[in-house]
């Protein structure tokens, strides 16, 4: 029963805390944390874009491949779905499809240029990133794509559908990673590189799937950010790659949380935290700057308590506690 009660506590722990210090800073400042529906809508909003990105970002990462592409994938997925469906007239709908269809080619083409060339996934990932985003400069004349009039496309971003979208990301994650086979291999491959590959598992193949699939989720991504804001803005010499670094803080957070219950439920509620923090920036009109500043504060300061938690348990509770790897 202790030990329930404590993995149900180091699940909620973090989550918990980011909603109430952020809860007491709103009301210091004089402003209603969640003031009306739009509120709510930033915060899942939010939450499932986050996660989608936590979860592209971490399915590379932790098989040893940084993957700076994610942002392009995002544009260049969304500039092909809205471009065919306005020149075709397609219901919101297909073009959802189309851009989750154009994320999968895309991410399986990086993943197929880093396998055939064999140099290292960050090096390959940054002259992906800007082949991307010339590609999609290219395909939209430089003006990018603006579709602000046609309500069907812009009022698909309701609150229903982000939840919707966190939950259908969320089973895909725990069913293609942790049920099936090749979430199976993916794991072997990601603890025993060379002893898998001896025993048959065919390690390039699940590369190039891999990389599809978190194609698939930056082309959700993209989708998101295009029917909100009704235009896609065009990005140079690594513009995008901003995208990718929104999901660091959440998959450190994650990583932590995922101890006590299931790590992709630990990315979710990493977002959600983030999520939290972000609509705190919101209703106290923080500048920007700002907002970089004690974001990577919080995230160093959380490095460093990952770093450094067993000395922490040991001063607190007495007992000498076992180092665990941030």
């Amino acid at each position: 029963m202790n030990n329930y009660l404590k993995r149900i506590l180091g699940t909620i722990a973090i989550p918990l805390i980011a909603f109430a210090v952020c809860q007491i800073l709103c009301i210091a400042g004089g402003v209603t944390y969640f003031a009306n529906a739009f509120s709510w809508k930033v915060f899942v909003r939010a939450s499932a874009s986050v996660m989608l990105t936590t979860f592209a970002l971490h399915i590379n990462l932790n098989s040893g491949r940084f993957d700076f592409s994610l942002g392009a994938i995002s544009l260049l997925s969304s500039v092909i779905s809205a471009q065919i469906s306005i020149a075709a007239g397609l219901p919101v709908w297909m073009m959802l499809l189309i851009s989750i269809l154009a994320g999968f080619v895309l991410g399986v083409l990086s993943g197929i240029v880093y396998v055939v060339l064999r140099l290292p996934a960050i090096i390959v990932s940054l002259g992906v990133t800007l082949f991307y985003e010339g590609l999609a400069y290219v395909v939209t004349g430089g003006y990018g794509v603006s579709f602000v009039t046609n309500t069907e496309y812009t009022s698909v971003g309701t609150i229903p559908f982000y939840c919707a979208v966190i939950v259908v990301g969320l089973i895909f994650m725990i069913v293609v990673f942790d049920l099936s086979r090749f979430g199976y291999n993916h794991r072997a491959l990601m603890y025993g590189q060379k002893i898998s590959v001896n025993t048959g598992i065919r390690e390039i193949p699940n590369a190039i799937i891999t990389y599809g699939i978190a194609g698939m989720f930056m082309g959700v991504v993209g989708f998101i950010s295009a029917t909100n804001n009704g235009t896609i803005q065009m990005s140079l010499n690594f513009g995008s790659i901003g995208v990718m670094f929104t999901a660091f803080f959440p998959m450190f957070v994650g990583g932590f949380i995922g101890r006590f219950s299931n790590d992709k439920l630990g990315y979710l509620l990493g977002a959600v935290t983030s999520a939290f923090v972000s609509l705190m920036y919101s209703r106290l009109n923080v500048d920007s700057s700002i907002q970089q500043i004690v974001t990577a504060l919080i995230l160093v300061g959380f490095v460093i308590f990952l770093s450094n938690e067993y000395k922490i348990t040991t001063f607190f509770t007495g007992h000498r506690a076992e180092r665990k790897t941030a």
